[in-house]
């Protein structure tokens, strides 16, 4: 049985954005925060803060959603998210 993952964004310290894929959220934005596996971008922009995460059921999909949030302009991500967090509070 293969394992859930998640699509995440995190915001960094200088207001960039940064999204990835991982089947451990917690351990994913810790690492980001705190550790040598963090990616090589968010290294030189901790701290990070997780804005936006989404459940899926496979690493294709997880890849196929990272991929597309990647192509997003700015403008488009905030946008994304501020929907995104409005939606979950109703």
């Amino acid at each position: 049985m293969e394992k859930d993952w998640y699509v995440y964004m995190v915001e960094c310290n200088d207001g960039s954005y940064y999204t990835g894929v991982t089947t451990d959220l917690d351990r994913r934005v810790k690492e980001h925060n705190n550790s040598p596996k963090g990616s090589k971008y968010t290294k030189t922009r901790r701290p990070v803060k997780l804005v936006y995460h989404e459940h899926v059921h496979n690493r294709s999909l997880a890849c196929k959603l990272e991929a597309a949030w990647k192509k997003y302009p700015r403008k488009t991500k905030i946008a994304m998210i501020n929907f995104l967090k409005k939606r979950q509070k109703s």
